[in-house]
């Protein structure tokens, strides 16, 4: 593919979607892990966001993904949703929480050099060191929170994490030109909830013992940073190049600090502060281009500075 596609205003909304969502994630599944088992709340996740985006295709009659499609939607379905899930819930019972932060953190660059591999994608040299910028300013933040660190092996569940994600946004981008983000993103949901469907077998009577609250944070996990989340993230794939949303990502932290100020009151040191002034600062960096690289593709022919 050559050069980064640009984003635009459309890709930047939905990627401010996928974030707010996301951002609310790793609480609803810490607490919907009280009452169901790491694997019972994947499953029931990915159940509910494969009911909304059923009902969303069969209300806009869009049509699911060609046949030859299917085998390897299947594989980035069962690795991107079912095994990620699994992994993730399993790393909030064992892991502490500032160690998956900064582990979860590498996913835009384990996404860049997916996408190099994968895409033949080219990010300069300016691009890399806002990424690496952005990375600093995370670790910052997390530290800075008080969030607890460890070193852990059991680590690695976060690192299998990183890794099915990259595989997972960059996968999908040539699918793109023959499907839509909706069917894409809704044949990888059903994968991954019948990958999950072995270890939902005590599903049942766990929800009728849960609380009221655990079962909306079920709900909510499915419908919000499941369903609406992964949809807007999948758009903005669509619309621009894997690498470059993908160093958004680094935006998380600063946006949980944010939303834990303005809601429950949690004043930020400032240490977290420059933290998150740095993760902007590097974010911009990897998003911008020099002049020289601005006046080339303006110079290029139409159709060139489209491959």
């Amino acid at each position: 593919m050559g050069t980064l596609q640009r984003l635009d205003a459309r890709a930047l909304v939905c990627i401010a979607v996928a974030l707010l969502t996301w951002s609310s994630s790793y609480a609803a599944i810490a607490y919907a892990l009280a009452a169901f088992t790491p694997g019972e709340v994947a499953f029931a996740r990915l159940a509910v966001s494969s009911l909304c985006f059923a009902g969303l295709m069969a209300a806009t009659r869009t049509p699911l993904p060609p046949r030859r499609d299917w085998p390897a939607l299947a594989v980035l379905g069962l690795l991107g949703q079912g095994l990620y899930q699994l992994c993730l819930n399993w790393a909030e019972t064992r892991i502490a929480s500032g160690t998956a932060a900064i582990l979860i953190a590498l996913v835009p660059a384990a996404t860049v050099v997916t996408a190099a591999l994968w895409l033949r994608e080219r990010l300069s040299a300016r691009a890399w060191l806002g990424l690496g910028v952005a990375l600093a300013g995370t670790v910052l933040v997390v530290l800075a929170s008080g969030r607890q660190v460890a070193l852990d092996p059991k680590a690695l569940l976060v690192l299998v994490c990183v890794v099915v994600t990259a595989v997972y946004f960059v996968g999908q981008k040539p699918l793109f030109a023959r499907s839509s983000a909706l069917g894409v993103t809704a044949v990888t949901f059903y994968a991954g909830t019948l990958g999950c469907l072995p270890f939902a077998g005590g599903l049942p009577h766990a929800l009728v013992d849960a609380s009221w609250g655990q079962l909306s944070a079920l709900l909510w996990l499915g419908v919000a940073p499941g369903f609406a989340g992964y949809w807007a993230w999948n758009i903005a794939i669509h619309r621009a190049s894997p690498a470059r949303v993908a160093s958004f990502i680094y935006l998380s932290p600063p946006m949980a600090v944010v939303i834990g100020w303005l809601w429950l009151g949690e004043r930020p040191g400032l240490g977290v502060l420059v933290g998150g002034a740095v993760v902007l600062g590097g974010v911009a960096l990897a998003n911008t281009r020099s002049r020289t690289a601005r006046g080339i593709a303006t110079a290029m022919p139409a159709h060139d500075a489209q491959t």
